[in-house]
């Protein structure tokens, strides 16, 4: 798993973990799965599987700093006891922008691409067109 309930202490006092999920671990566990998954969502041009599995300090620190954000967030909405929401959501809402930069080609963070079969790194396509101009005579 590329985030354990342990370590959303760096995010959230362990007494606030207890009080909101009540010993049932599968409220954290759903949270973060929640996070995980979101973030993959932003990664496509990214290898995941790669990306996902890493543990320890294989794992890249800004996305997990990221990735943490939103599982507290997501863990919050159930009850946010002891918690200052509006700071939680301005930390989620940056994670969603840093994620965002980086599927847009904004950001470029130090994560393994997607290779295909061939070994060629594989990526999003860009296409667009000029701005339409229009003649007057």
């Amino acid at each position: 798993m590329f985030i354990e309930a342990e370590e959303l202490k760096t995010h959230l006092y362990q007494e606030n973990i207890d009080v909101i999920a009540r010993t049932d671990t599968t409220i954290v566990t759903a949270a973060i799965d929640g996070a995980v998954q979101e973030a993959k969502g932003y990664l496509s041009d990214y290898d995941r599987t790669v990306i996902f599995s890493a543990v320890g300090n294989d794992r890249n620190a800004l996305l997990l700093i990221f990735v943490k954000d939103m599982a507290v967030w997501h863990f919050l909405n159930l009850c946010n006891a002891g918690s200052d929401l509006q700071l939680r959501q301005d930390r989620y809402n940056r994670a969603v922008d840093w994620l965002k930069g980086v599927r847009r080609g904004d950001i470029t963070p130090d994560l393994p691409k997607l290779i295909d079969d061939d070994g060629r790194v594989t990526g999003g396509v860009i296409f667009g067109s000029n701005a339409k101009k229009n003649q007057h005579f």
